[in-house]
């Protein structure tokens, strides 16, 4: 059925749109031969593209109160325009599902190196000019509409890029150190949030408070332009996914990926299992400890910006070489014990180390007192925490880390295994993006939302006294129905052979 072609490297298969016969060497290739050195090229040039895809999807939530004004108009309140902004940025993860039907058949049809060169320019083009959209005082409702836009663009496009990134790596792993290799393509996104907090920080302090609310805030999304090109420039040069070469050649690719993944009731099953017995949990797990404990310390303790940063990207800094470890030691122990121990903790103890955290981070002073501006209108007093002890929420928001790199750190190595070559695209990046997508990408939106009801209830009760942390309530209550789940339905999958 194909073509005796010379001998060539084995990593080379059919080409992105699969018009190219497949070598033999594609067919006989045996995963646990590949050299660590061809690995760790898959793994630098899969994983800075997808570093760069969460640094353009986190941006615009890590900037999420000073956008709000600008591109969706000012009511006065800041927590309306907050809202706005957050249900703006989770609108990009309700998407991130139907990217991953849509960029994971592509990736079971045509090929996985093709499919996320281009959701990296989707996503990249989409960052690019959300930074050169004109403020909604300029062009009105105009504004609101293509930032939502250019939001599900960016959804869409990183609905597809997980799946492909942890899909190659693992492709080209060995069998007993797949949870090893692709534990690195799970620090992506803890490092995609610190180096859009670092460029934000960075540009803030080199432009001043004035200059990057008016316009500064435009440049790390024009940043992103550069970052785009350079991580296109590396992904290039990859060759095709050995196995998918090798499902291509033997003519086992799938001709459906969604009616084999969704329809046939046994991989409907994994699917299933999959999204309410692991991710979903793993997603509220991970956007509370790392997104909405940012966005606590910024707009509900008014902390100052440098130390809020400083305290997150520091205790993620600490915490990002146990995505490794956890990672390795699934490959020893299993990948459910690991998963599910982080998922336990998680929703036992976060609730206690935000209120930890606030404890901290010291009484809210007074800066600028409430005045009356020249219409007449109530302008409310300027409150912030200025004696915040660092070391110590460090230390706190470590262990909220901690939990994230025990929940995420084996995930990908556990869903590749879960699902066969033919819809392994497919499968797995459907059930990963709605447990992150849905479930966990709306926890700053819900959790924001509760605390913002919770302050409007009567005095004295148990809403209003706890209402800056009642919203949590959300993220544990999904995080202990998906541990029940999982621990009676996971099955703990690790170091089978993938080629067969």
């Amino acid at each position: 059925m194909h073509q005796h072609l010379p001998q060539r490297d084995a990593y080379a298969g059919a080409t992105p749109l699969g018009g190219a016969p497949v070598a033999d060497e594609a067919v006989a290739h045996d995963n646990n031969a590949v050299s660590s050195s061809k690995i760790w090229q898959v793994i630098t040039a899969s994983s800075v593209g997808t570093v760069i895809e969460w640094y353009d999807f986190y941006i615009f939530g890590s900037l999420a109160a000073i956008i709000g004004p600008v591109l969706f108009g000012s009511t006065g309140k800041l927590e309306d325009s907050l809202l706005g902004a957050l249900a703006v940025f989770g609108a990009g993860f309700v998407v991130r599902p139907f990217g991953a039907l849509f960029f994971g058949r592509i990736g079971d049809m045509i090929g996985r190196k093709y499919t996320f060169l281009v959701t990296l320019l989707i996503m990249g083009g989409a960052t690019f000019v959300t930074g050169l959209v004109p403020s909604y005082d300029t062009i009105g409702i105009a504004a609101p509409l293509i930032v939502v836009v250019l939001r599900l663009l960016q959804g869409l496009a990183l609905g597809g890029e997980y799946g492909g990134a942890a899909t190659y790596v693992a492709e080209h792993a060995p069998d007993k150190k797949r949870g090893y290799f692709t534990s690195f393509i799970q620090i992506t996104a803890t490092g995609g949030l610190i180096l859009s907090i670092s460029v934000i920080v960075i540009t803030r302090k080199i432009m001043g408070e004035e200059a990057f609310k008016e316009w500064g805030w435009r440049v790390p999304f024009l940043l992103s332009g550069l970052l785009v090109i350079a991580s296109y420039y590396i992904r290039r040069k990859l060759h095709e996914s050995p196995l998918f070469a090798k499902a291509k050649a033997t003519g086992t690719t799938s001709t459906n990926p969604l009616r084999d993944s969704f329809v046939n009731p046994v991989n409907r099953r994994l699917v299933l299992i999959a999204l309410f017995g692991v991710t979903m949990g793993q997603g509220v797990i991970f956007y509370t400890s790392q997104f909405q404990a940012y966005s606590f310390m910024n707009n509900t303790l008014k902390m100052d910006l440098v130390d809020s940063s400083t305290i997150l990207v520091v205790a993620m800094l600490l915490a990002t070489p146990l995505f490794v470890y956890f990672g390795s030691l699934s490959d020893r122990i299993g990948r459910k014990r690991i998963i599910m121990t982080g998922m336990i903790c998680g929703a036992l103890f976060t609730i206690p180390l935000f209120y930890g955290i606030k404890a901290f981070a010291g009484p809210l002073t007074e800066i600028t007192p409430a005045t009356v501006d020249a219409a007449g209108k109530a302008v409310p007093a300027v409150m912030k925490a200025l004696t915040p002890n660092v070391p110590a929420m460090i230390a706190l928001t470590f262990i909220l880390v901690l939990f994230v790199t025990m929940v995420y750190g084996p995930i990908a190595a556990y869903l590749v295994e879960l699902f066969p070559t033919k819809v392994r695209y497919t499968s797995l990046s459907v059930p990963y993006h709605i447990g992150n997508g849905v479930f966990g990408g709306f926890v700053p939106l819900v959790a924001t939302w509760i605390g913002v009801w919770a302050a409007t209830q009567p005095e004295g009760t148990f809403a209003k006294d706890h209402s800056s942390l009642i919203g949590l309530a959300y993220p544990v209550i999904v995080a202990l129905i998906c541990f029940v789940i999982g621990v009676i339905y996971m099955r703990d999958v690790r170091n089978v052979r993938i080629m067969d």
